[in-house]
């Protein structure tokens, strides 16, 4: 037994006598269950954690794919003075452990290296994610991330996305973004049909450069950034939500989307949204080129 459950029982044996602990039947029950009579006598000094612990279980629920690497971030914004170590037993505590998901294991093959971006609308990437309404109806989400600030510029959704649609949100984006200098896609036939193609052409914008292969199907590590967006889009949101109609899962995610930017921490960018990181860089890169 531990000092506390010892501690327990010699208690409950002194105050059944109804003597004192410095009576000699005190001394006998310290010495039945091994105890020292200091060790009695000792009360913890430790800070009451209900208010943590309810502000834990709180974020949990909010965000409730979160684990406690980012939930103790999240208390650190807050003002909390606690560490990982502590919020991991806590953690534990209240049993907000989430079930590790099994991952497929698949054949290794080479892997392509692509270009790493250098600054702000260097590349995009983009592809497609589906879901379907409560209704049965599929709709589909076209995803486009920036892969320096890893900040989502744009999630359209819809129940059809041909190339005429890509070519649509891209303007939309040009004309309060500005355009990079390559996008990375994978082969998908909105991909690779006329229109896309024509307007990249006019814009002067890569989509398949010839250092990199045009993603295979099956090997998702060849578009790394989009794939990782979307598998957060889908853990965080898309499973989570149950929508009735388009406009609804139009909203749910365009909110989601605006957190993912602005509030969710992300550990590429030393545990920063990716709006606040991009905007913290380009202070620094300013006051250097000042400097």
């Amino acid at each position: 037994m531990k000092p506390a459950l010892r501690r327990q029982v010699a208690k409950h044996f002194v105050q059944a006598s109804g003597l004192s602990q410095r009576e000699p039947f005190g001394q006998v029950a310290c010495e039945l269950v091994r105890l020292q009579r200091c060790s009695f006598r000792y009360r913890s000094r430790k800070p009451d954690d209900a208010s943590v612990r309810l502000r834990l279980k709180e974020l949990a629920q909010e965000r409730p794919r979160f684990g406690y690497p980012r939930l103790h971030i999240l208390l650190r914004r807050e003002g909390w003075p606690i560490n990982r170590k502590k919020v991991y037993r806590l953690y534990c505590e209240e049993k907000l452990k989430l079930r590790p998901k099994k991952r497929k294991r698949i054949a290794s093959g080479l892997r392509v290296t692509p270009t790493v971006a250098t600054k702000a609308n260097h590349i995009w990437t983009m592809d497609f994610m589906s879901d379907t309404l409560s209704c049965g109806r599929r709709f589909r989400a076209l995803s486009i991330v920036d892969a320096y600030s890893r900040k989502c510029l744009s999630v359209e959704v819809d129940t059809s996305l041909p190339g005429e649609r890509v070519v649509r949100v891209l303007e939309h984006l040009r004309e309060w973004r500005g355009l990079p200098q390559v996008i990375q896609v994978d082969n998908g036939p909105e991909f690779t049909g006329r229109r896309l193609d024509e307007w990249a052409y006019k814009n002067r914008v890569k989509l398949h450069p010839a250092q990199w292969a045009p993603v295979e199907p099956g090997k998702p590590i060849q578009n790394a950034h989009i794939e990782s967006f979307n598998g957060r889009l889908r853990d965080e949101c898309l499973n989570l939500e149950w929508f009735s109609t388009l406009r609804e899962a139009q909203r749910v995610i365009e909110k989601w989307c605006e957190d993912y930017n602005q509030q969710r921490p992300h550990s590429a960018l030393d545990n920063l949204p990716p709006a606040v990181w991009l905007q913290q860089n380009q202070t620094k890169e300013l006051h250097s080129s000042v400097v």
